[in-house]
C-alpha cells in the first residue's frame, strides 16, 4: 500500500502507520481474510482523497444542503448506537449537487468517527411520505457503499421506516449491492414494530414517538449537548443561562442540589452545581480505595480516565457512582466544564473549575434519587488553557468561557455503561474494590476484539477436531462391521 502512497493523503497514510485499531477495524470488518482487508483500504483511502474527506468542515459545503434537514445525527437507538437519519422526503434529486450532497454524508460520518472514535452507528432511513419522485439510487448506493467498502466495521444496521410498496423493486437492487452479512442488518419496520430498535424518546410522532426534536440551522446540532460546529463559539444563549446557573450555584450550600432544571434546556444544559466549598472541600470525595481505570485518553490538554465509559450500576447492585480523573499535562492552568444529556439525573462535583499544570484532579460523578443509570447517556468534558495571569475563580471562568474561542476548546465525550454484577469492572466507587495496574499501551476495546478473535479461532479449530473424531469414529465402525461380516460369511460357509 505504501508503495502507492501518492493515490492517498498523506494524513490517512501516517494514521494507517500509527492507529493499530483502525487497521484492526479493516480486518475484522472483513473476517479477517488479509487480501481482502488490503483492498478495502486500499479503496477506502483512494476514496477519502477523490471527497477530501480529511478537510470537509461545514463552511465547505453549501447552506442550504444543512438547511434542508434530509441528513443529521441525532438521538439513540435501544442498543446505545448513535442514529444517522436519513429523511428521504426532504431529498430532491439533483445532478448538479449530487457530488457535494455525497460529501455531506462523508462530512456526517468523518466528524462522527473522530468524535467518537469510531464507535458504530445505527442509520435510520425515514421513508415517510415519499414517493416515485424521491427514489434515488446512486445516493443511496453511495450511502450504503459508505458503510461496507470505506468506513469499516461501522454500521450496527439499517432501519427503514414505512417503505413504500412502489420501491419494493428498487430495494430488491440495493439489496444486490449488499455483501451477506450486510443484508443481515436491513430491518423493515412501521410504527408497529420499530419500537424493537428504537425507544419513544427518540422517535419523531409521526413515527409512533414521543421526541419533540426538530432539525434546525444553524446551529448545526450534532449531539445531545448541542454543541455547534460553528468555529465562533458557543451561541450567545447558552453561555448566558450558564453564567445564570454559575450565579445561583455559589449561592447554595455544598450539598443542595438543583430540583427543577430548565425545560428549555433539556439538552443543552450543563451540570454546573458547584460552588467555591465544594471546591474546597474535594479532597474529602475522593475514595480511599477507587479502582484505577483501564485505559486513558491522552488528549493535548487533559489526560482522561477512564477513556470511553463510565461504568454505573443496575438498581439491584446498587452503584451509584464514578471517578473521571483528570491529568493536566500542560504547563498553564486548564479550565475545564463537565456536562450531561440527563441532568437530571447526575451530580458532577466538581463540574466548573480549573486544574494546575502538572496536577491531577478527581471528579465524582454521582446519581442521585431514585434515577438509574441508562446506554443513552453521555457526558462531555470540555477543556481549554488559560493565561498564568488569569485568576481561577468561578467570575473569571465564566467571562474565561464566553470568550475562549472555539477552535481552542477540547472535547471528550464519555458513554455510560450499566454493570449488572456487584463487582462491576470499572471506576466504580466501592469499599471493597482493589488497585488494578493500569496499561497506558493498551486499549481495553482493542484487548476483547482480539480476544474475540482468537475465541473465534479456537471454536473453529475445536469444531473441526470434533468432526475429524465423528468421522474416524464413524469409519471405525463401519471397518469393524465389514470384518465381523466376513468373519460371519466365513463361519457360514465353513458350516
Amino acid at each position: 500500500l505504501l508503495d502507492r502512497a501518492d493515490k492517498y493523503d498523506a494524513r490517512d497514510v501516517e494514521r494507517l502507520q500509527q492507529d493499530d485499531q483502525w487497521v484492526e477495524s479493516f480486518l475484522v470488518w472483513r473476517h479477517d481474510v488479509v487480501d481482502d482487508t488490503l483492498k478495502m483500504i486500499d479503496e477506502s483511502l483512494q476514496w477519502r482523497k477523490e471527497y477530501t474527506v480529511n478537510d470537509l468542515t461545514e463552511s465547505a459545503l453549501p447552506r442550504c444542503l444543512f438547511e434542508s434537514g434530509a441528513l443529521f445525527l441525532h438521538g439513540y437507538d435501544k442498543e446505545g448506537y448513535k442514529l444517522f437519519w436519513f429523511r428521504v422526503k426532504h431529498h430532491v434529486k439533483d445532478p448538479k449537487q449530487q457530488l457535494e450532497k455525497k460529501k455531506l454524508v462523508a462530512f456526517w460520518l468523518e466528524h462522527y468517527a473522530k468524535r467518537d472514535h469510531g464507535k458504530p452507528l445505527t442509520v435510520v432511513f425515514d421513508m415517510s411520505e415519499t414517493g416515485i419522485s424521491h427514489i434515488d439510487l446512486d445516493f443511496v448506493r453511495f450511502i450504503v457503499n459508505c458503510f461496507t467498502d470505506y468506513y469499516p466495521n461501522f454500521l450496527t444496521k439499517i432501519v427503514i421506516f414505512e417503505m413504500p410498496w412502489i420501491m419494493n423493486a428498487a430495494f430488491k437492487i440495493v439489496k444486490g449491492w449488499l455483501g451477506p452479512d450486510a443484508i443481515s442488518m436491513l430491518k423493515f419496520t412501521n410504527k408497529s414494530d420499530v419500537h424493537e430498535y428504537i425507544s419513544a424518546e427518540y422517535l419523531p410522532p409521526h413515527m409512533g414517538g414521543t421526541d419533540s426534536f426538530k432539525y434546525s440551522y444553524p446551529p448545526l446540532v450534532d449531539d445531545d449537548f448541542q454543541t455547534p460546529l460553528c468555529e465562533n463559539g458557543p451561541i450567545a444563549s447558552e453561555d448566558e443561562h450558564e453564567s445564570k446557573e454559575e450565579i445561583e450555584a455559589d449561592t447554595k450550600e455544598p450539598g443542595e442540589l438543583s430540583e427543577e432544571p430548565n425545560p428549555n434546556q433539556k439538552k443543552m444544559n450543563s451540570v454546573e452545581q458547584i460552588s467555591k466549598s465544594e471546591e474546597t472541600d474535594k479532597t474529602e470525595i475522593k475514595p480511599k480505595n477507587a479502582k484505577k481505570a483501564l485505559t486513558t485518553f491522552k488528549g493535548p490538554l487533559l489526560h482522561i480516565s477512564p477513556a470511553e465509559e463510565l461504568h454505573f450500576g443496575s438498581k439491584e447492585s446498587g452503584e451509584k457512582k464514578c471517578l473521571i480523573v483528570l491529568t493536566n499535562v500542560t504547563k498553564n492552568i486548564v479550565a475545564f466544564k463537565v456536562r450531561t444529556t440527563a441532568p437530571e439525573k447526575y451530580r458532577v462535583k466538581p463540574s466548573n473549575s480549573s486544574c494546575e499544570p502538572g496536577a491531577s484532579l478527581d471528579i465524582v460523578v454521582s446519581l442521585h434519587g431514585g434515577f438509574a443509570a441508562s446506554l443513552q447517556d453521555r457526558f462531555l468534558i470540555m477543556a481549554a488553557e488559560m493565561d498564568q495571569s488569569t485568576a481561577a475563580g468561578v467570575p473569571e471562568l465564566t467571562q474565561f468561557w464566553k470568550e475562549v474561542p472555539r477552535t481552542k476548546v477540547m472535547e471528550h465525550r464519555l458513554r455510560c455503561h450499566v454493570v449488572e454484577s456487584s463487582k462491576p469492572s470499572s471506576l466504580t466507587l466501592k469499599e471493597s474494590t482493589f488497585n488494578i495496574p493500569a496499561k497506558p499501551n493498551e486499549d481495553l476495546h482493542v484487548q476483547l476484539t482480539r480476544l474475540l478473535q482468537i475465541n473465534k479461532r479456537l471454536q473453529e479449530q475445536i469444531d473441526r477436531c470434533l468432526w475429524f473424531q465423528q468421522l474416524s469414529l464413524v469409519l471405525s465402525l463401519l471397518s469393524v462391521t465389514v470384518v465381523a461380516f466376513c468373519f460371519y460369511l466365513a463361519y457360514v460357509q465353513r458350516s
